[in-house]
């Protein structure tokens, strides 16, 4: 930062303008980032990185190769539905910015990749903080955070073309094409992408499409830039995963999702059932997102960045249900009618909102200071297209069978220092404050046979959250650094916390907002040609939101608040350049991640109580029991070996046994796993080419047979406990070939 700021703020003709572009854009991402000065366990993802994993995947599975990240998918094969796990903290908890806007839904907190496609080739960087982090926007970061950054704009006119095919009829194509820098003033990058896969899993089909358009407009210390980036995505829904013993009957390609009865079906299950395949079980989405950004350098200490920002999202997805009571839907009053259906489940949504950050640098003391405001709304309803004996112009199809509304207000301000205290002592506090108004209303998706009528839906909640943070960096020597820090993070509940618990959870309860206690310390060894780290954790939460071993009607795991629960480990990071061709990496992450005193309950249906104002729990007192989807030991590796053109990097991942609740029930528990990869190239040079690479990645180099991901729940009558559990399996060995040509 302090380098970018040195460069002469004139205005020059030629490459001075090119390089002061540069610079310019090099610090537009200074509010949501770490750095060295910084007492925060991070990991910068290279460019170099990113392009590799660029031709195919999704971004979960790059960020799968730093330490203590999981990555997950539904397809088999790392696109589609993917999603990650930090230190075991799901993607709720993760929070997700792109030029410093949040990118999680403010509903569901999630993520969803496929929403935007291809980010990976579309972001010039990406940094992954663990632990609280540093301030930043959107949801608050309970396990880590991942900021990106779109590409910076070139001061070269350039292009390229890539075609990716593979396993599965895996395949993308992507062209890009940048203006370089026109008189001095502008510049204009553009892309275009599909990827298409069948997917490992039956029928678990991906559609992506995306763009990403930016055009700037820049004066001596201004940039002013507009970026547009988004697409369609329509994906077979896989999200109800395979049981083990469906798994042995039928393979482990199979899934239910959209199978119906019918005398004339063309598949037969094992008891001879005959049944069929509603071919139009997807999810469809199309988000677009905006952005308008400012970075003006006042001079060589000041710089402001502002953002602007909206986005918004359409989505539905369809469902073939069998055997649906039609009571449930408001259709009949006789409660024993049944039918086979055709339902979906929609939704709009809007984002807006502006943020800013300034940033003063000088020798000894760095300042920034900003806030944010976003306003989103969103209506959630329903519709039926079909009916079994129902005609098309049916009123009944007429109908919403729900039909709920969201509006939600985020807004922070923030204060962060760091000062060079003495030669070798850098002193860092952060402090943030964050307002939260959530509301929604009308009536959910569920019926209440307790009440005969769909549930209600009425929250008002506001929240005032003061994050803060404090830590020192001690450089003893050139080549080591040692940082503590501790921190304090709490986060609202989601939209499903509110909704979708009123089957299993004390009538008219609520569950309450997460604190977290974070406590850092690390250690960092730094030579020309070998890197080490080691970092210790203790992340201590009040009032944590843990799964329950229940779900809801889309399979989304369920949480409860427990009162005291916490994660502990040791990370530890490797870098060596053992020669000029050779490059060694790893990380490994020890942990303990236990809630104390826990007492499990699953509801038992034939004992009369007070949950969801009908029943009662089967309550079994746990003592200190490990969190769900918590493994205590994860590793990874990268041996890069590149020479000439010529390039091998073989990777590995290993993830250690995990189960789906807080149970410790072997029959909901993920088998330890570790998966190798091996992506060979060689690149080039032509008279009419910049650069020429061919590629291909063996994936599942060994032929492992494993689940990334799974999920359970539990049920009891008369204190019998029933268990289910479903997995989604990996693909076997399978490749990718790719060639890229840049111009």
């Amino acid at each position: 930062m302090a380098a970018a700021l040195s460069i002469a703020t004139a205005k020059a003709e030629g490459s001075d303008d090119s390089l002061t572009l540069y610079h310019l854009q090099q610090i537009e991402v200074k509010g949501t980032r770490a750095t060295k000065a910084t007492p925060v366990a991070f990991d910068n993802l290279s460019g170099e990185e990113l392009e590799r994993n660029s031709y195919g995947l999704d971004m979960p599975s790059v960020l799968a190769l730093t330490p203590s990240m999981i990555a997950t998918n539904e397809t088999g094969i790392g696109i589609g539905g993917t999603s990650m796990r930090l230190r075991g903290t799901d993607a709720t908890r993760l929070n997700v910015t792109i030029n410093g806007v949040a990118m999680n839904n403010p509903d569901s907190h999630s993520m969803y990749w496929y929403d935007t496609p291809d980010l990976i080739s579309a972001v010039g960087s990406v940094q992954v903080q663990r632990g609280a982090g540093i301030s930043t926007n959107g949801t608050g970061a309970f396990g880590g955070s991942v900021s990106m950054t779109t590409a910076p704009l070139s001061t070269d006119f350039e292009g390229s073309a890539s075609l990716s095919y593979g396993s599965y009829n895996t395949q993308k194509q992507a062209v890009a094409i940048s203006s370089g820098l026109l008189g001095g003033h502008w510049a204009v990058d553009a892309r275009l992408t599909h990827i298409g896969s069948d997917g490992y899993i039956d029928r678990g089909a991906t559609d992506l499409k995306s763009y990403l358009l930016q055009g700037a407009y820049y004066n001596g210390n201004t940039v002013l830039k507009l970026v547009s980036f988004g697409g369609k995505a329509k994906t077979y829904l896989t999200y109800n995963g395979v049981s083990k013993e469906d798994m042995a009957l039928y393979g482990r390609r199979y899934h239910d999702s959209g199978q119906y009865y019918t005398s004339d079906g063309p598949f037969t299950l094992a008891d001879g059932s005959k049944v069929a395949y509603y071919d139009d079980q997807t999810d469809n989405y199309l988000q677009i997102n905006n952005q308008l950004l400012l970075t003006h350098r006042f001079n060589e200490r000041w710089v402001l960045n502002a953002v602007g920002f909206y986005t918004y999202g359409y989505g539905y997805y369809k469902q073939y249900k069998d055997d649906e009571t039609l009571f449930e839907y408001g259709l009949t009053q006789d409660d024993s009618l049944e039918a086979d259906l055709i339902r979906e489940k929609l939704m709009r949504n809007h984002l807006g909102g502006l943020q800013a950050v300034a940033n003063y640098t000088s020798d000894r003391l760095d300042l920034a200071f900003g806030g944010s405001w976003s306003y989103y709304t969103c209506p959630h309803w329903g519709e039926l297209d079909w009916i079994d004996g129902y005609a098309a112009d049916s009123e009944a199809l007429d109908t919403r069978w729900y039909d709920n509304d969201v509006e939600k207000q985020d807004a922070n301000l923030f204060v962060r220092a760091s000062w060079q205290a003495a030669d070798a002592l850098r002193l860092f506090a952060d402090l943030q404050y964050r307002y939260v108004h959530y509301e929604a209303w009308g009536v959910n998706d569920n019926y209440d046979w307790t009440t005969g009528a769909m549930q209600p839906i009425d929250v008002d909640k506001k929240y005032n959250f003061f994050n803060p943070r404090a830590g020192f960096i001690w450089s003893p020597s050139k080549h080591h650094d040692i940082f503590f820090s501790a921190a304090i993070a709490q986060k609202e509940p989601t939209r499903g916390d509110f909704t979708d618990r009123y089957r299993f959870a004390e009538a008219d309860s609520y569950p309450t907002h997460e604190r977290l206690f974070d406590f850092e310390l690390g250690y960092t060894y730094t030579a020309e040609r070998f890197t080490a780290g080691l970092n210790l954790y203790y992340m201590y939460y009040k009032d944590q939101l843990v799964k329950t071993g229940q779900i809801n009607d889309s399979y989304d795991a369920l949480n409860i608040n427990v009162p005291e629960s916490y994660r502990r480990g040791i990370e530890i990071s490797l870098a060596w350049d053992a020669a000029s061709w050779l490059r060694i990496s790893g990380s490994a992450t020890a942990s303990q991640n236990r809630i104390k005193d826990y007492v499990d309950q699953v509801v038992d249906y034939a004992l009369e109580g007070n949950v969801a104002g009908a029943y009662d729990y089967l309550t079994t007192e746990m003592g200190d029991t490990k969190i769900s989807y918590s493994p205590e030991l994860i590793g990874s590796w990268s041996i890069d070996v590149h020479k000439g053109g010529f390039a091998a990097v073989l990777t590995g991942r290993y993830v250690g046994e995990q189960y789906f609740t807080n149970f410790e029930n072997d029959a909901m528990r993920l088998d330890s796993y570790c998966v190798s990869d091996l992506d060979l190239s060689y690149t080039f040079s032509t008279r009419a080419a910049k650069q020429v690479r061919f590629g291909v990645t063996l994936y599942n180099l060994f032929n492992t047979r494993y689940e990334s991901n799974g999920y359970g729940w539990s049920e009891a009558y008369e204190g019998e406990r029933t268990d289910h559990a479903y997995y989604f399996p990996q693909a076997p060995l399978h490749a990718l070939a790719n060639i890229t040509i840049k111009f």
